[in-house]
């Protein structure tokens, strides 16, 4: 965990590498405490069709989605939102001070009664080499 899906407006393409912008939020997640890096996954999911605020054209959005595994203190994960949160911003510096965006960013908990899980990656990051 943690599960962290970028979804964004198509307006964006040509203002934004979006993997260099998943690499960062990957790489920020990494380095929370909060977060086992094997189990961190990022992936962003460009939105072809959307209505922004007043329907100007130059209007982008990008929508953060965090989901992990339930039971971290309510004080570690605002700490990871913080965290997050400032990533995306220093990634998306040049976007934000060239278009209009609205940047937001939620984490959630999953529910592990709910939620079976397999991980082979962590199986090979964790055997001795």
């Amino acid at each position: 965990m943690p599960h962290i899906t970028v979804e964004y407006s198509a307006n964006l393409d040509g203002h934004i590498d979006m993997q260099t912008f998943c690499e960062a939020m990957r790489v920020a997640a990494v380095a929370l405490e909060i977060f086992p890096s094997d189990g961190v996954r990022v992936r962003a999911l460009r939105a072809d069709h959307y209505a922004i605020a007043d329907g100007d054209a130059a209007n982008t959005f990008v929508d953060i989605s965090v989901r992990l595994r339930e039971g971290r203190p309510l004080e570690a994960k605002q700490h990871a939102t913080s965290a997050l949160f400032d990533a995306a911003k220093a990634a998306l510096a040049d976007v934000i001070a060239q278009v209009p965006i609205m940047l937001s960013l939620e984490m959630r908990d999953i529910d592990a009664k709910l939620a079976p899980k397999l991980n082979t990656i962590r199986d090979r990051i964790r055997r001795p080499q």
